[in-house]
């Protein structure tokens, strides 16, 4: 489990901001329920515990600027 900084990747925050939109809509239009809050407990409890952990104990560079 990282505890403290996460390490920036330029790479991957730009593939996120692109490609990723067009998939959210796409998939937000088939699946019913796709990106509801709490839909991750239901079908994998034990990564969204372990995402809700990593998500407080761990912080990234542009936290600091905000």
């Amino acid at each position: 489990m990282k505890v403290g900084v996460r390490k920036p990747s330029i790479k991957k925050s730009i593939k996120a901001r692109t490609t990723g939109k067009a998939k959210r809509a796409v998939k937000k239009a088939v699946i019913p329920g796709y990106g509801k809050k709490g839909t991750g407990w239901i079908k994998n409890p034990k990564k969204a515990a372990y995402n809700k952990v990593y998500k407080k104990t761990s912080f990234s560079i542009w936290d600091i600027f905000k």
